[in-house]
C-alpha cells in the first residue's frame, strides 16, 4: 500500500504525463471556465502586455485628436480663402452645378490631403512602425496611400455632387433624403470594393487544397453557405496583423483570410476564426450593417443641417460662403460631421460590437474550437488591449475585447464539455487546441 507521500507524487506525476487531467481538475473535477479564463489572462504580462495596452489606450486619444487635426485642416481651407477660390475655378470650367461639385473636389481632396499629412504618415506608418505591425518600407507604403486618395476623391467627388444636389432641391429634409443616398453609395462601395478595389492593393487567390481549405469548406456546408471560392490574400506584404473578413454584397459577397492567419495560427485557431466569418455571412450582417448605419446616417446630416446654416450666418461672410447651398461650404459640413462623429463613436463602436459578438458565439457553435478561438484571441492582443474596463470597452472597443472572447470560448467549453474529445478537454493556455474533426456537427445560434 503507498503512503500518503507517495500517493501525492504519483498523482503529481499523472498530472504532469496528463495535462488534460490536470487542466480539468476545478472544484469537484468540473471545469471552471473563469479559472480557464484567468489562466489565459495570465500568458500575457509584463512588457507583452504593456506594449498592448500602450498601444491601444493611444488609440483613444488619436480619435479625438484625428477629429481635431480634421477640423483644423477644414477650418484652414475655409479661412484662407481656398475654398470659394477652388468654387470660382470650378465655376468657370463647369457648367452644371454637379459638375462644379466634382470639380472643386480635385483641388479640395489634394489640399486637404497635404495639410494632415504629416498626422497621416505618424499614424498610419511611423506608429504602426514603432509597435512592431508595419512590413512595408516608407515608400511602399506611400504608393499604397497614393493609389487611396486617388480612389477617396473618385468616391467623394460622386458623393458630394449627390449629396449637394439634394441640398438644393430639398433645403429642409435634404437630411433624409441625404441619409438615403449615402446609403445606397455605402451598398454601392460593398458591391464593388472586393472585386475592383481590394486586388488594387492586394493578390487575392484560392485557398490551396489541404486541412485548413477542407475544414472551412466542412463548416460552409455544414451551414449551407457556398464554398466554391476561399480566397487567401497577402496581407504580410503591409502588416503583420492576422485577420479575415466577409466583405461584398450579393453577388460579390466573398470569403477572404490573410496569410498571416494561415501562416501564424494552428488550424483550430484558423477554423475558429472561419466559423466567425461564416457568422458574419449566414447571419446577414453586411445587410444589417448596412441598415444600422443608415440611421446613423440620418442622425448625423440632421445635426448638421441645422448647425451648417448657423456656422455659415456667423461667419461666412469671412469665408466667402453664400449659404448652406454652395459648394464652398462642403468644409462647414466636414467640420460638423467630424464633430459629430466623435460624439457618436460608442454608439457605431456598439452596433458593429454587437455584430462581432454575434458572429463569434456562431463561429464556436460552428467550429467547435473554443481554445482555438481563445488562442486567436490572446494572438490579437499584439494590437488591441486584452483587458479592459467594462466602461472602457462600451465606449472604444469595435470588437468584444479579449477577456470578453476567451471568456466566451471557456464558457461554451463548460457548456459543452461532455461533448468533447479527452484532447480537446486539455487543451489549454501552453497546450494548442486540437483540431476537432472536419465534419463536426455545428448548431446555428
Amino acid at each position: 500500500m503507498m503512503t500518503g507521500r507517495k500517493a501525492a507524487l504519483a498523482v503529481a506525476g499523472l498530472a504532469l504525463l496528463l495535462p488534460g487531467a490536470a487542466w480539468a481538475a476545478q472544484a469537484g473535477g468540473a471545469f471552471d471556465p473563469d479559472a480557464a479564463t484567468d489562466a489565459y489572462m495570465a500568458t500575457l504580462r509584463g512588457a507583452a502586455r504593456a506594449k498592448s495596452d500602450a498601444y491601444f489606450e493611444g488609440g483613444y486619444w488619436l480619435i479625438l485628436w484625428g477629429a481635431l487635426v480634421s477640423i483644423a485642416s477644414e477650418l484652414v481651407i475655409l479661412r484662407t480663402g481656398l475654398s470659394a477660390r477652388f468654387r470660382d475655378w470650378a465655376e468657370r470650367w463647369g457648367k452644371w452645378r454637379w459638375l462644379q461639385t466634382m470639380l472643386w473636389v480635385l483641388p479640395y481632396g489634394i489640399v486637404s490631403s497635404l495639410i494632415v499629412a504629416p498626422w497621416t504618415i505618424y499614424t498610419e506608418f511611423v506608429r504602426e512602425d514603432q509597435y512592431g505591425l508595419m512590413n512595408q518600407t516608407f515608400v511602399e507604403w506611400l504608393g499604397d496611400a497614393g493609389i487611396m486618395l486617388a480612389i477617396n476623391i473618385v468616391f467623394l467627388a460622386i458623393g458630394l455632387a449627390i449629396i449637394m444636389g439634394l441640398i438644393r432641391k430639398f433645403p429642409k429634409s435634404w437630411w433624409l433624403w441625404g441619409a438615403g443616398a449615402m446609403t445606397a453609395m455605402a451598398a454601392f462601395a460593398a458591391l464593388i470594393v472586393p472585386v475592383f478595389i481590394n486586388p488594387l492593393f492586394n493578390t487575392y487567390t484560392e485557398l490551396d487544397q489541404g486541412p485548413v481549405r477542407d475544414r472551412i469548406v466542412a463548416m460552409a456546408e455544414s451551414q449551407n453557405v457556398p464554398a466554391e471560392h476561399i480566397y487567401l490574400f497577402d496581407a504580410s506584404k503591409q502588416t503583420k496583423r492576422i485577420s479575415a473578413n466577409v466583405s461584398g454584397l450579393g453577388p460579390t459577397i466573398r470569403i477572404s483570410l490573410n496569410d498571416n492567419l494561415l501562416n501564424r495560427t494552428s488550424l483550430p485557431e484558423t477554423a475558429a476564426v472561419m466559423g466567425h466569418e461564416l457568422g458574419h455571412y449566414v447571419l446577414s450582417h453586411v445587410y444589417k450593417m448596412i441598415g444600422a448605419f443608415a440611421l446613423i446616417f440620418g442622425l448625423l446630416f440632421f445635426a448638421a443641417s441645422r448647425m451648417v446654416p448657423a456656422m455659415i450666418n456667423r461667419w461666412g461672410s469671412n469665408w466667402r460662403v453664400r449659404g448652406p447651398d454652395d459648394v464652398a461650404a462642403i468644409p462647414v459640413y466636414m467640420i460638423a460631421l467630424g464633430a459629430l462623429s466623435v460624439v457618436m463613436t460608442p454608439l457605431t463602436n456598439s452596433i458593429i460590437r454587437w455584430n462581432e459578438s454575434e458572429a463569434d458565439a456562431f463561429g464556436l457553435d460552428v467550429a467547435r474550437e473554443p481554445d482555438g478561438f481563445a488562442q486567436a484571441a490572446m494572438r490579437l492582443s499584439e494590437y488591441r488591449k486584452i483587458e479592459p474596463g467594462a466602461l472602457e470597452e462600451i465606449l472604444f472597443y469595435d470588437h468584444p475585447s479579449g477577456r470578453t472572447r476567451v471568456q466566451m470560448s471557456m464558457d461554451w467549453k463548460a457548456r459543452h464539455w461532455n461533448e468533447l474529445s479527452p484532447e480537446s478537454r486539455a487543451a489549454g493556455p501552453g497546450r494548442p487546441a486540437v483540431a476537432a474533426p472536419a465534419a463536426a456537427p455545428a448548431t446555428t445560434p
